[in-house]
C-alpha cells in the first residue's frame, strides 16, 4: 500500500486495509473524492452519547459520515441494472450504495448483522464488473471498541455477529469483492470522546 498517501493522523486513528491498489486508484484517478474521504475521516470522532443513547433508524455514526459527504455532492445511489440475452431482458437489481460520487462507492457498516458485509462486497463486485464503479470503500468499527462498549454497559448490543473488522477481513481476503479495488477504514478507540449528549 502506498501508505504515505494516507495522512499520518488517519493511519494512527484508523485500522487501514486495501486490496487491488485501491489507495493509488482513489488518490490518483479520483483526487476530489479522495479529498472528501480523507476530510470525513479527519473530522470524525466517536462520541460516548452515540453509543449510550438509544438509536433510531440510522446510527449517529452513519448520520455523521453520510451528511458530511452529502454536503460535498455525494448521494445515496441505487443503480438500475439488467441482464440482456438476445431479446430477453431481465432485471438484476443491486442494493443501494450509502454514498456515491463519480464512480466511487462508500459504505458505512457500524452495527449491522455481519451478512451486510456480503451484501456490500457483492454489490461492489457486480458494479465494478459492470463498470459502474471503479473502487469501493467501507468504513466500519475495529474489534478494540468492544472494551469501550462493555465498559458502557452496551456490550451485548455490539455482539460477535455484528459488523466489525474481524468479520470483514476474511470475506474480502476470500475474494468476495471480486476484482473491485477495496479500501477499508476501521474506527479505533483512539477516536473515542467523552461528551455530554451531542
Amino acid at each position: 500500500m502506498p501508505i504515505e498517501l494516507i495522512p499520518l493522523n488517519i493511519r494512527e486513528n484508523y485500522e487501514v486495509h486495501e486490496w487491488k491498489h485501491a489507495v493509488a486508484i482513489l488518490s490518483q484517478v479520483f483526487p476530489d473524492e479522495w479529498t472528501d474521504i480523507l476530510a470525513v475521516l479527519e473530522s470524525f470522532r466517536l462520541k460516548k452519547s452515540w453509543i449510550t443513547d438509544p438509536g433510531g433508524r440510522k446510527s449517529k455514526v452513519s448520520e455523521h459520515i453520510d451528511s458530511f459527504l452529502y454536503r460535498r455532492g455525494w448521494v445515496e445511489k441505487e443503480f438500475q441494472t439488467k441482464v440482456v440475452v438476445d431479446d430477453l431482458s431481465m432485471s438484476s437489481p443491486t442494493h443501494k450504495v450509502d454514498c456515491f460520487k463519480n464512480k466511487v462507492a462508500l459504505e458505512i457498516e457500524w452495527n449491522n448483522k455481519d451478512p451486510f458485509y456480503d451484501r456490500d462486497l457483492n454489490n461492489f463486485r457486480l458494479l465494478f464488473d459492470l463498470r459502474a464503479i471503479s473502487a469501493g470503500v467501507i468504513i466500519t468499527r475495529c474489534d478494540d471498541l468492544q472494551d469501550i462498549f462493555n465498559d458502557l454497559g452496551r456490550g451485548p448490543s455490539y455482539g460477535a455477529s455484528t459488523t466489525h473488522m474481524r468479520k470483514l477481513l476474511p470475506k474480502i481476503e476470500g475474494g468476495s469483492g471480486g476484482g473491485c479495488p477495496v479500501l477499508v477504514f476501521g474506527i479505533t478507540k483512539h477516536l473515542y470522546e467523552e461528551d455530554d449528549h451531542v
